[in-house]
């Protein structure tokens, strides 16, 4: 189980370092304007600042995540509060979303499920 822990951690990695490219370096692109929904060449320049430090946030997990991942075999301790620092902040803000807006329930599951699962299979494994 502690494989799959670690891969499924490993995924939400992935997500959150791809939202940073559309956050912090793509976000004037129309396609990633569409993926967020925002309608107007003001709207994007208005939200652009935001949109880079929030990605840089998800940058910043998925180092973590990844930290956490590398470190499971040599220095489990440190591994697991890693990994429960990291995955417990993107199901927080899964939750969050989900709460500030449940017609986004989709994106909500997409941050919060992987890490989620993966807490759990890292639970069961017991490197938590």
């Amino acid at each position: 189980m502690t494989v799959v822990g670690l891969v499924l951690i490993g995924i939400a990695a992935a997500i959150h370092l791809y939202v940073f490219v559309l956050e912090s370096l793509r976000w004037m692109h129309p396609s990633t304007r569409a993926t967020f929904g925002i309608r107007s060449d003001q709207e994007a320049e208005a939200t652009r600042l935001l949109a880079f430090n929030q990605g840089f946030y998800n940058l910043f997990l998925a180092i973590i995540a990844g930290a956490g991942i590398a470190l499971a075999g040599p220095l489990p301790a440190a591994a697991g509060g890693l990994l429960v620092a990291s995955a417990g902040s993107m199901i927080g803000a899964g939750v969050v979303l989900l709460a500030s807006n449940p017609r986004l329930w989709r994106a909500a599951l997409v941050q919060l499920l992987p890490p989620g699962l993966g807490l759990l299979a890292l639970a069961a494994g017991a490197l938590l």
